[in-house]
């Protein structure tokens, strides 16, 4: 069976279906989809030495990820309709190799001017992967077998941040930083050659007409968001975060006014409308929220406190991303039989105890009660992550699941770009408060370990938020309908009219 063939529903009650035959696709999608999320931690250990290769200072180097992520909001809006225009086969190659591009031109940079120039030009060609991707992953698998697929597609979200610190550690210690962009173009290349050859054909819709104002609304919105969020880092009063969160926050305001009224918006939220989908996208960002912020917290106390470098905070990091494979594809398996609400229940449970006991983190807690508790993390990560998104592609409508993607990974940039932030600011002025009330003869790091815990307690709070949340979790009316075929069109008013 050609790939081509499986973007249509394999009919109730024949097993035509092979992994087989979807998987040489799937390792396309893959591949390009490692290659963005590596490039989105790789770079957070090269910066002390980009400071000082080229002689800067780290405000300076710092907008290397600051225009990346602006680059990566403002195009992700744009997704569902370029899909529409052109099809998402020719889109998904376009960003490939954009991306690539990119990331030959950051390898080979002469001035921080041009590494920040060539980040942006990276981050337009990554921001669509991700909801293009998955949306040509769910369309490829047969709803019997959603979950499963979607589970080994999770794999490389999980794996990707965990590897990249120990390759970047590696590469800047032992080879050069220009490899940590290098190393893209055999990944690009082999993605685009295994896409061009084996993702199938795409139909092109016709082309609604082109949401003008959402679409300059969109990226306004977006990227002034995450500009906002992250100068908010540094300080949540400056005018560049006051300025970046309030035209961005108008911007906001105004794009959700447009879209709702526009019969072809640049965004679907009407989606919203779907207490399903509403109920599983807001858990999906309280799990965002807790799980990307504590990985952040993590590997700045290993170095910070502890002192290790970081190759081994990156290697102590990696059991963390094995457990999370461990529970990947069999969380997979079982939301095609019991569905997403069991499955994050006991996730974000281990997830809330794991966070809970690092709350407790002293200077004498051992190494191995830390590696124990992310491993455990990991696993619980790995249990609620990949299904909730399924369950969240299962409440909207087939018709809509190009123009939800974008959507959602719109909003997660902004909803991690909050967690980072907030958790960082956190962290800092909790540090100042146990040190302004520690006494001289308190050893100073004791209050930044205070710090520490202080801020673990608090995404261990959002996590337990998670667990309760998830019990009003259900079985998507969409997914019922849909049959075990899901070639039917679905309903629309099944969809709204909850």
């Amino acid at each position: 069976m050609s790939a081509s063939t499986q973007m249509k529903p394999t009919p109730s009650g024949e097993d035509s279906f092979s992994l087989k035959a979807i998987l040489p696709p799937l390792i396309a999608i893959i591949a390009a989809m490692i290659m963005v999320i590596l490039d989105s931690t790789v770079v957070n250990n090269a910066i002390p030495k980009l400071v000082e290769y080229f002689d800067t200072d780290l405000k300076t180097i710092q907008w290397t990820i600051t225009g990346y992520t602006l680059a990566l909001s403002a195009v992700i809006p744009l997704a569902g309709w370029m899909t529409d225009k052109f099809g998402s086969k020719q889109i998904f190659m376009l960003t490939i190799a954009l991306f690539t591009i990119g990331s030959v031109l950051c390898g080979i940079a002469q001035t921080p001017e041009q590494l920040i120039i060539f980040r942006i030009i990276q981050g337009l060609g990554g921001g669509m992967v991700a909801p293009i991707g998955m949306t040509m992953v769910f369309k490829l698998a047969p709803p019997e077998r959603r979950g499963s697929i979607m589970g080994l597609l999770g794999i490389p979200m999980l794996l990707a941040p965990a590897f990249g610190p120990v390759l970047s550690g590696w590469l800047v210690d032992s080879v050069s930083w220009h490899w940590i962009f290098i190393i893209n173009l055999p990944i690009g290349i082999i993605a685009f050659i295994l896409g061009h050859k084996y993702l199938p054909k795409s139909e092109r819709h016709v082309a609604p007409h082109l949401d003008l104002i959402g679409m300059c609304l969109a990226p306004i919105a977006f990227s002034m968001l995450a500009f906002g969020v992250s100068e908010g880092g540094t300080s949540w009063s400056s005018t560049s975060t006051v300025t970046g969160l309030t035209i961005g926050g108008i911007a906001l305001i105004l794009f959700i006014f447009v879209e709702l009224r526009q019969k072809q918006p640049l965004l679907e939220l009407k989606v919203f409308k779907s207490s399903d989908f509403t109920r599983s996208i807001i858990l999906t960002w309280i799990v965002q929220l807790a799980m990307f912020g504590a990985m952040l917290i993590v590997p700045l106390y290993l170095q910070g406190v502890m002192h290790y470098t970081a190759l081994e905070t990156g290697w102590i990091l990696m059991p963390y991303a094995l457990c999370a494979a461990i529970g990947m594809p069999i969380s997979g398996r079982l939301f095609d039989k019991i569905g997403a609400r069991p499955l994050a229940f006991a996730g974000l449970t281990v997830v809330s105890i794991s966070l809970y006991i690092l709350s407790g983190i002293s200077l004498d807690t051992s190494l191995w009660v830390i590696i124990v508790c992310i491993s455990i993390m990991g696993l619980g990560m790995g249990f609620s992550m990949m299904p909730l998104n399924t369950h969240v592609l299962n409440s909207a409508p087939r018709r809509l699941v190009s123009r939800v993607t974008p959507l959602t990974t719109a909003a997660q940039q902004v909803v991690v770009s909050f967690a980072v932030a907030g958790l960082t600011g956190y962290l800092t002025s909790q540090i100042t408060l146990h040190a302004a009330s520690a006494g001289e003869d308190t050893n100073p790091l004791s209050a930044v370990v205070a710090g520490y815990g202080d801020t673990f307690f608090l995404s261990a709070c959002l996590a337990t938020a998670g667990v309760a949340l998830s019990l009003i979790l259900r079985k998507p009316k969409q997914q019922e309908e849909d049959g075990p075929a899901g070639g039917d069109k679905p309903d629309p008013s099944a969809m709204m009219g909850h």
